[in-house]
């Protein structure tokens, strides 16, 4: 099969999966094996594609032109791939867990839940192999309006707020800020395609650069860069599968993804260093990844906790995106991956405590870990990845970026990475110290107590993903120096 087929077999796939999934509404076994075997088929697709990829090919396919100087076309290049390697082996992982946990609460519409990951996971890879930022907004906006379903799948009240403030705030962010960075960037460019090196430099100047960054910063909302973070705690009234959906597999990364791929094949971390138009964002950024952390710290509910972590970790990302740095660089891209075992994998921890036992805050977990061994001790695992403690992959991560800060001549970003990483043993390790050294409190009489054996299974596995991420960083840390080669 030729590397054009290869594209066009990923972006249709999870389409095509989500045509099929109905058509087995009533028989749940049929309509999951549907799920699996579409999420196995991008997977191998996804992974043909990485090998061409890895050899040096730089695969692209235009589909049509829209306009003169507009067309949807995908081109991939490294960072595009590893945010495709990310999402497709995730979402087999967690289309398990979702058996589990959907049957194991008896969820509703279980149906259409998967017809709407599966069409948010082909918005995710669109976005991902998209080769210019016209193709690249119109599979974002897919994305933002096939996960407000999956928001608002319990239809409680409570879940239809939650989903009405997650989908105004981000296609109210397109609409209003990114939408118009993109025909800025065009006007001034005369281009909207993904270029190594970027395509501003010689065409505006450094104030309007900074204005320009602000609007794409802000616009791409799903990066949750603070103050526009809001809709992200509000969307844990969803499904946990669906806070891993929103915090691991497809959504925050593909906003933390589009903000590094703007600064680079946009801008161009020469130009931006030069002009000294990060700055701000810089500042911004270290801000925001302390304070989201303070605001985790007074958080009993966990999966509130786990959501303010992840606006905490996704300002890692755009940290090291604005530094514009070479190893700053390659450590935002090395945190898209390390974060998204580690976060999923405390995410599937949580969703299996609620499963078991229906405890929902951190002060109700005494002693929990003696009846949930398994569940309990890869969230550890998990915690210790998103920390960055070796070893787990997000310790390199966290090296890089540090690295990447004192070479861009920002020591005090040096500082607050540490910081940052206290503040994170403060708040993820709690929940195992009260589960392994606290005695139980609601007459825990002995015996395991697990959640369905698929959660488990799911959750142990992507715990075993944070440390082989230690043992293959090389991989990924040689996929994403392939970017600076131009």
């Amino acid at each position: 099969m030729n590397v054009d087929a290869l594209i066009i077999l990923a972006l249709i796939i999870p389409f095509c999966g989500a045509a099929l999934i109905p058509l087995a509404h009533g028989a749940p076994n049929v309509r999951e094996t549907i799920t699996l075997v579409t999420a196995t088929g991008l997977f191998a697709t996804v992974m043909l594609l990485l090998r061409e990829v890895m050899a040096g090919a730089r695969p692209s396919y235009s589909v049509i032109e829209v306009t003169p100087g507009l067309e949807i076309a995908f081109a991939i290049e490294p960072l595009g791939m590893l945010f495709a390697a990310i999402a497709s082996t995730l979402w087999i992982v967690t289309s398990v867990y979702s058996i589990g946990y959907m049957r194991g609460n008896n969820e509703p519409r279980q149906t259409s839940y998967y017809v709407w990951f599966a069409i948010a996971l082909g918005a995710a890879t669109g976005i991902a192999f998209s080769g210019n930022l016209f193709t690249l907004f119109l599979f974002y906006e897919i994305l933002s309006v096939s996960t407000y379903p999956l928001v608002a799948h319990k239809g409680n009240e409570e879940a239809k707020r939650g989903a009405r403030v997650y989908l105004m705030m981000l296609i109210g962010a397109s609409l209003v800020l990114f939408l118009p960075a993109i025909v800025w960037t065009f006007v001034v460019a005369g281009t909207l395609d993904f270029t190594p090196g970027g395509i501003l430099e010689g065409n505006i100047g450094p104030i309007a650069t900074g204005f320009l960054l602000a609007l794409f910063a802000f616009g791409i909302g799903k990066a949750a860069v603070m103050p526009l973070h809001y809709w992200l705690p509000t969307a844990m009234v969803a499904p946990t599968p669906v806070s891993a959906l929103l915090h691991a597999v497809a959504v925050v990364k593909a906003g933390v993804f589009t903000v590094t791929k703007v600064i680079f094949y946009i801008f161009g971390i020469d130009f931006l260093s030069e002009t000294g138009a990060n700055e701000w964002l810089v500042i911004l950024s270290s801000i925001g990844l302390l304070a989201a952390s303070l605001v985790a710290l007074n958080k009993d509910n966990l999966k509130a906790r786990l959501a303010y972590s992840t606006v905490s970790q996704l300002a890692y990302v755009v940290l090291g995106a604005a530094l514009a740095s070479s190893l700053a660089v390659v450590g935002a891209g090395l945190h898209i991956a390390m974060h998204a075992a580690g976060k999923i994998t405390l995410f599937f921890c949580a969703g299996a405590i609620y499963t078991a036992s229906k405890k929902t805050e951190v002060s109700q977990l005494d002693g929990i870990g003696w009846r949930m061994p398994f569940t309990m001790a890869a969230f550890f695992i998990g915690a210790l990845c998103v920390i960055g403690v070796p070893p787990l992959g997000g310790v390199w991560s966290k090296w890089h970026l540090m690295a990447g800060a004192y070479e861009a001549g920002y020591a005090p970003v040096v500082a607050v990475l540490m910081i940052s990483t206290l503040l994170n043993i403060a708040y993820l390790l709690p929940p195992v110290i009260r589960a392994f050294l606290m005695p139980p409190t609601d007459g825990y009489k002995g015996g395991l107590k697990e959640a369905p054996l698929a959660s488990v299974g799911a959750l142990s596995l992507t715990a075993v993903f944070c440390l082989l991420l230690f043992f293959y960083a090389d991989a990924i840390r040689g996929l994403l120096a392939e970017m600076l080669v131009y």
